[in-house]
């Protein structure tokens, strides 16, 4: 147990440097996301193919998930073009508004009720987004671009649940990011032909940081997740997940010295951001707290009831 929670808590660090790496590098968003996809891609594949963990999935399946996959690459060049007009502090406090979006999307997709609670939490979390966004008009476009990327996220994590109920984690990544890389050879003439010029074959020093950034904060990220939920439940990974956005910002206050740039009405809606969080970690925790009392007693007359019937 203690291996798996140190694993976790690597793989939620690897996740906090993918702001940082997308602010170094000089490639625009969208060959970011391209050359990510096509190096930590053919990992994945590699990896899987040698350990055989890919599974057998439907054609039908298959050209689904692939879409799935080009939502993918969408949602990252937009995650990253909101640092690139922001930074990635406000990059990371625009796309914790994912819970929000998740909460109006999932039950509309699954014809379910909207909850009220979730909805509550999560406005919350919009409010600080907004007080950030009023006072700070810098960086508006940042926010913005942000808030469009999470919404793809809730979209696609929607998706990915769908069909991780079916597949291995590992296939649908894999399937996943094949359906980006055909996206983006798609995209990318017509990206490179609306923005300005650039080199299409990344220059130093984005050769030492891609490998670096797709390889770990991508695939070995994802690698130690995996290994994780074999020993802890799905359950706290998501909690712990939490912790993301809080180590983004760390390292780039202490990497960029973000702290000097962002305006006071940053903190309180920080603040609020983080009590958002607080709020529904607490409701899920007791939300389970109480799922397993109600188990347990069922479980406890269920086997009072069997004594009683061989009496």
């Amino acid at each position: 147990m203690k291996k798996a929670f140190l694993q976790l808590h690597i793989s939620i660090l690897l996740a906090g440097w993918t702001g940082v790496f997308g602010k170094l590098m000089m490639l625009s968003p969208g060959l970011i996301v391209f050359w990510r996809i096509v190096i930590a891609g053919g990992c994945l594949w590699l990896w899987a193919w040698l350990t055989k963990r890919l599974e057998k999935v439907t054609p039908r399946d298959r050209i689904a998930i692939m879409g799935v996959g080009a939502l993918l690459a969408v949602q990252w060049t937009l995650f990253y073009a909101s640092i690139k007009a922001s930074n990635v502090s406000i990059g990371v406090v625009a796309f914790s508004s994912i819970g929000f979006f998740t909460a109006l999307i999932e039950p509309l997709m699954n014809r379910a009720r909207i909850s009220l609670r979730e909805m509550l939490f999560s406005l919350v979390t919009i409010f600080g987004i907004s007080l950030i966004f009023h006072f700070d008009a810098q960086y508006r476009l940042g926010i913005a671009l942000g808030l469009v990327g999470a919404a793809a996220a809730a979209l696609l994590a929607v998706y990915f649940k769908r069909y991780r109920a079916k597949y291995s984690s590992v296939t649908v990544m894999s399937w996943q990011l094949l359906g980006g890389f055909a996206f983006s050879c798609v995209a990318i003439p017509i990206y490179v032909s609306l923005m300005p010029p650039e080199p299409f074959i990344p220059t130093w020093p984005d050769t030492l940081y891609l490998p670096i950034f797709a390889i770990f904060c991508t695939l070995f990220m994802y690698i130690l997740q995996i290994q994780s939920l074999e020993h802890i439940s799905a359950f706290t990974v998501n909690l712990s997940y939490n912790l993301e956005p809080i180590y983004s910002i760390i390292l780039a206050m202490v990497i960029f010295g973000e702290a000097r740039d962002l305006g006071p009405s940053f903190y309180p809606g920080i603040g609020l951001i983080a009590l958002s969080v607080a709020l529904q970690t607490s409701s899920v925790v007791r939300g389970r707290k109480r799922q397993k009392r109600i188990e347990a007693r069922k479980a406890a007359e269920s086997a009072k009831a069997g004594k009683t019937e061989n009496s």
